[in-house]
């Protein structure tokens, strides 16, 4: 059996399980045969491309997390092993460790009277900030807005916008959330 092959089994296996079904139950949900998706899980079947589709679909997962290396049910992240960015006066830290589709979440550090420039997202892209510590001044579209500690906003991402520590003394920590349109 294939490394693919057992990867494939075992996340099947795994995640119908997961979501307490039955093989016939995934299968009807799925609309493959009963022998077929058993094939899968044993790993002896070698899929169509539409085949894979289908049980992605039935599972709610992609067909990368089909394939790939099932994952742990935790994994510990040390803090020296997270990547963080730099970005002009900001450093940037990602919130979770792997990529999410159409997410990205990040905190930002602003240097005392730091400025960063964000980059214009794809049309319908929304963008959440809340000002975690001391302040943080977001321009957008013309307009200044000035969040305290707690403050939260909610912008078109998709249009020229930047970010200001406006205390001179004090780091200000912010958490953003873009949800990219699909």
């Amino acid at each position: 059996m294939t490394e693919i092959n057992r990867n494939l089994a075992d996340n099947i296996r795994r995640l119908r399980e997961a979501r307490r079904m039955s093989q016939q139950q995934i299968a009807t949900l799925s609309g493959l045969p009963r022998p077929t998706w058993a094939s899968l899980e044993t790993g002896t079947a070698n899929p169509t491309l539409a085949v894979l589709s289908k049980a992605a679909s039935a599972l709610n997962v992609s067909i990368e997390e089909l394939l790939g290396p099932p994952r742990s049910e935790f994994e510990f992240i040390p803090a020296e092993k997270v990547r963080e960015r730099r970005r002009q006066d900001a450093k940037l830290r990602p919130l979770v460790p792997e990529a999410l589709p159409g997410l990205d979440i990040s905190r930002t550090e602003l240097a005392p009277g730091g400025r960063m420039v964000g980059v214009p997202h794809t049309t319908g892209t929304r963008e959440y900030l809340t000002c975690e510590r001391g302040q943080v001044e977001l321009i957008a579209g013309g307009e200044h807005h000035l969040l305290n500690e707690g403050d939260m906003l909610v912008f078109r991402g998709d249009q020229r916008h930047s970010y200001r520590n406006p205390d001179e003394q004090r780091v200000s920590i912010s958490i953003s959330v873009v949800c990219f349109a699909n």
